[in-house]
């Protein structure tokens, strides 16, 4: 039996020594130190040798065992160590090529316009005010002097939540917002993302945005109104830009007026851009309502304000020429990669 041993060692070492791979000495493991190896094979016929006899073969085996379990051992390692350089070695970079170019976005045309139109109004002493686009029923109508079934509520039919939750129809909750937090003097712009349950075509789509602003103060007038949107429309368009105010309604303003600028591609001369009338309906704006004042606990005895709201859509679609609304949300990168 210890010839066989012996036998056993030599042939496993041989074997080892031509293994060139993990599963190769897998295979040598299992062949010979596995529950059905030789060495185990051998081990189960020690019940046939005398008591002399049993712990010298015993110990020869596990001698033999340990033997080859260190070489396999030492095998993995060695084979692991090669395979890893031979990796390294392919995956091999070249630090000192150039890098490939890495494609970068840009503003989208709705930002690019949002930002100047916040520039504007930051150089005329505005701040930015934000609020939740899942407004109260009471932000987005009962506050403004639109109570439940108001008329002007068809004209803004949206997306309710609950009997009083909805996604805001306007930014002018924002309004209230301050209003209730911040008193006078206050100026701010409102921008952000509006809903309305309007059919996708080329001039409306149920997402939309607003850029809503207000004035509070001791004697604002109807001039402040004009002086502020006509500086405004000429640092957007141009120096030679005119506007016209005419009389309009909104439940949330008294007066009220709907806000023009002379057409800027044709100077007010008439062209297919402003269907020949030479002016182009950018905003809406007015008085603030002294009962929406007061509902904010803003005394309309002492304090007076204005109001406007422009929408974002229609200055970008101005701007840039488009003709289509949903050109802007679409996410066609050969319609965005022209701005």
């Amino acid at each position: 039996m210890k010839e066989q041993l012996e036998a056993i060692r030599k042939s496993a070492i041989e074997e080892l020594e031509k293994a060139a791979a993990l599963q190769d000495l897998d295979s040598v493991r299992i062949r010979f130190l596995g529950k059905k190896g030789e060495l185990t094979a051998i081990l189960k016929q020690m019940g046939r040798l005398t008591a002399e006899e049993r712990p010298v073969i015993g110990q020869l085996a596990n001698e033999i065992r340990a033997d080859l379990e260190d070489r396999i051992s030492e095998k993995v390692d060695a084979i692991k160590e090669r395979m890893l350089e031979e990796k390294l070695r392919e995956e091999k970079i070249d630090v000192t090529l150039p890098s490939g170019r890495v494609p970068l976005g840009h503003k989208h045309p709705l930002s690019i316009v949002l930002d100047e139109v916040k520039d504007i109004f930051f150089g005329m002493g505005f701040n930015v005010a934000s609020g939740p686009e899942v407004e109260w029923d009471y932000y987005n109508f009962e506050a403004l002097n639109i109570p439940k079934n108001h008329p002007a509520r068809d004209t803004q039919d949206t997306f309710y939540i609950t009997e009083n939750m909805l996604l805001r129809t306007q930014t002018s909750p924002c309004q209230i917002r301050v209003m209730e937090k911040q008193a006078p003097p206050i100026r701010v712009i409102a921008p952000g993302r509006v809903y309305r349950s309007d059919a996708v075509d080329a001039t409306h789509s149920p997402i939309f945005h607003q850029i809503e602003g207000l004035v509070v103060d001791k004697g604002i007038t109807m001039a402040d109104l004009k002086g502020c949107l006509e500086d405004f429309a000429k640092s957007l368009y141009g120096e030679d830009t005119k506007i016209r105010l005419r009389p309009h309604h909104f439940p949330f303003t008294e007066p009220s007026c709907e806000i023009d600028v002379s057409c800027f591609n044709c100077g007010g001369k008439g062209c297919p851009m402003c269907k020949g009338e030479g002016w182009i309906e950018i905003l809406g704006g007015g008085m603030v309502h002294p009962k929406v004042l007061k509902n904010c606990g803003v005394d309309p005895d002492v304090y007076s304000g204005f109001a406007f709201g422009i929408g974002l859509e229609r200055l970008v679609m101005f701007r840039f020429n488009i003709d289509d609304m949903r050109l802007l949300y679409e996410n066609d990168v050969r319609f965005l990669n022209q701005f």
